[in-house]
């Protein structure tokens, strides 16, 4: 599973012209999640995204985390993640299968919201094709994935 977080002060999601979430300052997530990714990749990158020390404390930087900070997170599943290039084309065969990874970002959300505010969690239009507004914040961009065991 990958998560290419990124600090935002503001991101949106708009399907066919209708905005279907929004947060202010806290952090934008797009999910990749691999054929091979389990409950156990899911629990890994969640306790790390509402973990990771991306904020300020005062004068003092990277010393707090979105709960510390009582942020929004914003997460968009993304399987072009998972891509590789075969010439100039992209292949996908590394994604999980649509109906199984949707299943899985619903856990992941869930797990989210279940420790953290669940209002503070919002989230695109899964399989949509979706124009995303992040507004990046330093910039800060990380990319996260969960270990390789046993893939």
């Amino acid at each position: 599973m990958k998560a290419l977080i990124q600090r935002v002060t503001a991101a949106s999601v708009t399907v066919d012209g209708e905005l279907i979430s929004s947060i202010g300052r806290g952090l934008c997530i797009l999910i990749g999640i691999s054929r091979y990714d389990t409950d156990k990749d899911l629990d890994y990158i969640s306790r790390k995204v509402l973990s990771l020390r991306l904020f300020e404390d005062g004068e003092k930087r990277w010393t707090k985390n979105v709960m510390e900070k009582n942020l929004e997170i914003l997460c968009v599943s993304q399987f072009t993640l998972y891509s590789v290039l075969k010439g100039n084309k992209l292949d996908f065969h590394n994604a999980m299968a649509a109906d199984s990874s949707k299943q899985l970002y619903e856990k992941f959300l869930s797990q989210l919201r279940s420790s953290y505010k669940p209002e503070a969690i919002k989230d695109g239009l899964f399989g949509a094709y979706m124009q995303i507004d992040i507004r990046n914040d330093g910039p800060v961009t990380y990319q996260l994935e969960s270990p390789q065991t046993a893939k």
